[in-house]
């Protein structure tokens, strides 16, 4: 029940930005932040159902962004979220590029610092495939390692 209601409140928060990205600024969102935004409360569905408890959501250090933070047993779990309508330009794991790979380490040092986390620490990567139901979640365990 616990998941099922944060999954919801998630959307509610998603759906507050929409609306007030569109009244307040007089702009919609480019259609890839509104997929990415889905994927993401997809992707945070699908690790509930999991078992893992999903601490923050688009979590930021500076100019760095972690899509989730999640903790599994005594891991915790930095998780990049790729959303695509389709695979035709290929896998959407491989646009996890090394520059983007440097900057989620970068920030989830800041992140384990910042909380003073004692616990195994892992980088996972969710991929969402598609438009509508039924959508395609893949999860890629310890997709990278860090070089701490």
């Amino acid at each position: 029940m616990r998941a099922f209601a944060s999954f919801h409140l998630v959307f509610i928060i998603g759906c507050l930005i929409f609306v007030l990205g569109t009244l307040v600024y007089g702009v919609v969102m480019a259609e890839h932040n509104l997929l990415g935004n889905k994927g993401e409360m997809l992707a945070s569905r699908y690790l509930m159902n999991e078992g893992f408890a999903v601490l923050h959501y688009n979590w930021r250090s500076g100019h760095k962004e972690i899509d989730l933070v999640a903790r599994e047993r005594d891991t915790l779990v930095f998780v990049e979220v790729k959303s695509r309508r389709n695979e035709f330009y290929g896998n959407a794991a491989d646009a996890v590029t090394p520059q983007k790979i440097d900057f989620l380490i970068s920030a989830a040092d800041a992140y384990v610092k910042r909380y003073g986390i004692d616990l195994k620490v892992r980088f996972d990567i969710v991929t969402v495939i598609g438009v509508c139901e039924p959508y395609r979640i893949e999860h890629v365990r310890d997709a990278f390692r860090p070089e701490w």
